[in-house]
């Protein structure tokens, strides 16, 4: 799927498109395909899930169905939430979206600047900057961009020193201009695709099924770009 990824967005980019020079970076949540559980109901259930009796239905039989027990928890805006999370980088000058992965809910936003930087490489060019909200703010962000000669598009945020300068604030303000490209992917997605909900109980499925919409996305996105610049 990354191959095909891949050769869809390179064929725009041999249309003239602008793919991977900046990258907007972040990551929205998903509900679990299963109802929520308690975190010692998980623990219980992965470990019967681990031994022969709990991959086995009531017959005898391998399971066909299981509940999901990949999600987790975590709370967002003082809300709990029980499921998994997509990170996503979105090419900032036409939106295609660039790369996607699952994880479970309750990993860190900011783990997962590298891989989607890594992954938003589809052609020669370097990309040039990357954009990304508060939550990737931090060190060793900074050091891989500027290890790979990146411009760093992090907002910043305040330490328990130090208050944001007036420079940095109008610096978020413009930063925050541009990243909204991956919002404006999370909400078609929510509309259209049902995305708000995962459709399958297990990372690798539901990564798959990011993949595909992934391509979907982009094809229609692309289209509609080239045929408004040749009308």
């Amino acid at each position: 799927m990354d191959a095909i990824n891949s050769k869809i967005l390179r064929q725009f980019e041999h249309q003239g498109l602008s793919i991977n020079e900046g990258v907007a970076v972040d990551a929205r949540l998903v509900k679990s395909a299963s109802r929520p559980l308690s975190n010692d109901e998980l623990k219980k259930q992965r470990e019967h899930r681990q031994t022969e009796e709990g991959q086995r239905d009531k017959n005898g039989n391998p399971l066909k169905f299981t509940r999901d027990l990949e999600s987790d928890w975590t709370v967002r805006n003082d809300t709990p939430h029980f499921g998994i999370k997509e990170h996503a980088a979105v090419a900032a000058a036409h939106g295609f979206v660039l790369a996607t992965t699952l994880t479970p809910a309750s990993v860190h936003d900011t783990n997962l600047l590298p891989y989607c930087t890594v992954y938003s490489r589809h052609t020669q060019r370097q990309i040039k900057k990357v954009y990304a909200d508060k939550g990737y703010a931090g060190e060793p962000n900074r050091d891989f961009l500027a290890l790979n000669k990146i411009e760093d598009g992090i907002m910043r945020k305040d330490s328990t020193t130090a208050k944001l300068t007036d420079s940095e604030i109008l610096r978020n303000k413009a930063i925050s201009k541009i990243r909204y490209i991956v919002e404006q992917y999370f909400g078609i997605s929510h509309l259209y695709d049902g995305a708000k909900r995962a459709r399958f109980t297990t990372l690798i499925k539901n990564n798959f099924d990011a993949w595909f919409r992934q391509a979907a996305f982009n094809v229609a996105r692309g289209v509609r770009i080239l045929s408004r610049m040749n009308a």
